[in-house]
């Protein structure tokens, strides 16, 4: 009589009554390691992120990020008990490692400045003009900011925050008229201890900007900025605002910018139009505090009001603060301007 057959090696238990991993495991360790790959970082896999859904997607990373990790410790666990399953475990962890690396380095603070002039900057987008006008006004009483960038709001906003902070030495300049409605505009107001600053409207982009040179700020230029959203119909739009950004942060002089920019560090199109800017929030420790919508949490909703400086300008303090009648929390920061 013949001996009976002998489990082929690959599908014989071990010692553990474990099997190894099949071409089925590698198969769905190979799926859900692309999945969690697209689904956190669509920017390192040739730019995905700059196009929809991915647009949109991105600027949750770290909440996505979190869910990651919980499933790596749950496939971790049971990998404690069938061992078949670490093909899973470890592709999905090495995507955890790789979106850490990219969100983490955001909440270390950098080596605060010792020296330059202090440059303290408040930003808020109003939201079509509805924030609570008083609440704004306070705030600027009390933080004292050097400059303010205000997206959504135009002629009709500013005329009624005029009067509020004129006594406290403050001018505005609008970048829309009141014909039109705040949504399409971005106001400035400086302090009258800049002294004499020069303003000119940019155009040439669904958003105006205001930009501001000269008194205190020297050859520094301040760029009140609004970048459309990345919304149906609007990408390519919104790719085109954040990438004239580099005529700032590349450009030939020192300069500040400030404002709502709807998007996050996450996003390729952010990096590249601000590379030779440093952002005041990642730089004090901050780059993970959401500013929209303020209904979220803070460590829940993405950072996408922003204030950058370009290389030499860094941050000493960064704040964010909640303002009704608006869905975007202020920020408030103290630069040092070499």
């Amino acid at each position: 009589m013949s001996a009976p057959p002998r489990p082929d090696s690959a599908t014989r238990p071990n010692r553990r009554g474990h099997r190894p991993a099949g071409p089925l495991r590698w198969l769905a360790a190979l799926l859900l390691t692309a999945l969690a790959a697209v689904a956190v970082v669509p920017d390192l896999l040739f730019g995905m992120d700059r196009f929809p859904p991915f647009a949109q997607t991105i600027a949750f990373r770290t909440p996505m990020l979190v869910a990651l990790v919980v499933a790596v410790v749950f496939f971790g666990v049971l990998t404690v008990f069938r061992r078949g399953l670490w093909p899973i475990t470890a592709g999905l962890a090495v995507v955890a490692v790789v979106g850490a690396g990219l969100v983490l380095p955001r909440a270390v603070a950098d080596t605060p400045p010792t020296s330059g002039a202090p440059l303290k900057v408040l930003a808020l987008n109003v939201f079509e003009g509805e924030a609570d006008v008083d609440t704004l006004a306070a705030l600027i009483r009390t933080e004292a900011p050097d400059i303010v960038s205000i997206p959504e709001s135009g002629g009709r906003f500013a005329g009624r925050l005029d009067p509020l902070i004129a006594p406290l030495g403050y001018r505005t300049v609008a970048s829309v008229s009141e014909r039109r409605q705040d949504v399409a505009g971005v106001t400035l107001a400086v302090s009258e201890r800049m002294g004499e600053v020069q303003t000119q409207i940019g155009r040439g982009q669904p958003f105006p900007y205001v930009e501001a040179t000269g008194g205190a700020l020297g050859d520094t230029r301040f760029v009140a900025y609004h970048s459309v959203a990345p919304t149906r119909g609007s990408v390519d739009e919104w790719r085109t605002d954040l990438d004239r950004l580099r005529q700032w942060c590349q450009g030939p002089t020192p300069a500040v910018l400030a404002g709502d920019f709807n998007a996050t560090l996450d996003h390729s199109v952010l990096r590249e139009g601000t590379a030779g800017c440093g952002d005041a929030a990642a730089q004090t420790g901050n780059g993970l505090v959401g500013t929209w919508p303020n209904w979220a949490p803070r460590w829940l909703g993405p950072q996408i009001d922003h204030v950058f400086g370009t290389d030499g300008i860094a941050a000493e303090s960064f704040d964010v603060v909640d303002v009704p009648g608006t869905d975007h929390r202020a920020i408030v920061t103290t630069l040092r301007i070499p």
